[in-house]
């Protein structure tokens, strides 16, 4: 596919996980794409730039570096992101204040900055990475749940905001997916093997989400085929979010 030819992106959190898979496909299918990343190690045709989203300065110089080697700006992936666990009880101020900083204000510094060449773009599209936090009750991730259910909120309220200056805003919802991060939460747990089966068992599917599956629902909201797509937010979780089924039988 080429729908992304000749369009520009950027892509928060880029160097791993989610943020690399998405932006390798964009460019696979046409895009010349800008990771943002605090380590922004990246092969071609990825570029990369290190960028602090809890930092505005950062963010701003990013971001003007980004559209003059671009030279513009069509795609903005908001998908750096960080976790938390625990009750609301676990974590102190200060680890609310950090999270919520990176989780939810990242993501208005990164838009705030690329708004002014979205507006040029015939193709403006913003993604948002959600959670199925947003809309689930997980144990012991109130901090990140409370963080998501703003990124969820948030979305909606830009999307109606931009949708008559043509850019269109939307989110994926993952369900617990492979990543590094979750690959450090098992190698934390005291039985990573039992914990990993909890967490698959936990999802209909019976396993967890892969980051390339999470990308292929980025590229299809950021496509220009997508272009009556707006104010959405797409599940990719395995029926976590909808599908209540029976116990599995041994």
């Amino acid at each position: 596919m080429t729908d992304f030819a000749g369009l520009k992106a950027v892509v928060t959190g880029g160097a791993s996980g989610i943020g690399l898979a998405a932006a390798s496909l964009l460019a696979s299918r046409g895009a010349q794409v800008v990771v943002f990343d605090l380590k922004p190690e990246v092969a071609e045709p990825l570029t990369g730039i290190t960028t602090d989203v809890a930092d505005d300065s950062s963010v701003r110089d990013a971001v003007a570096k980004a559209a003059l080697q671009l030279g513009g700006i069509d795609i903005v992936v908001n998908n750096a992101g960080i976790g938390a666990q625990g009750t609301v009880a676990a974590n102190d101020d200060e680890e609310w204040h950090r999270v919520l900083d990176v989780n939810v204000v990242g993501i208005a510094r990164v838009t705030r900055a690329a708004l002014p060449y979205l507006r040029k773009s015939p193709a403006a599209a913003i993604v948002n990475t959600c959670s199925i936090a947003a809309v689930a009750g997980l144990p012991n991730r109130a901090l990140y749940s409370a963080s998501k259910g703003a990124v969820l909120a948030l979305t909606m309220a830009m999307a109606a905001d931009h949708v008559r200056e043509g850019i269109r805003v939307n989110c994926v919802n993952p369900g617990t997916a492979d990543t590094p991060w979750v690959g450090r939460l098992l190698e934390a747990a005291v039985d990573p093997a039992a914990e990993r089966a909890a967490l698959e068992a936990r999802q209909p599917m019976g396993r967890l989400v892969t980051a390339e599956e999470v990308a292929a629902a980025i590229a299809y909201l950021a496509s220009p085929l997508s272009g009556s797509t707006t104010g959405t937010a797409l599940a990719v979780d395995g029926g976590m979010q909808n599908l209540r089924l029976p116990a599995a039988r041994s």
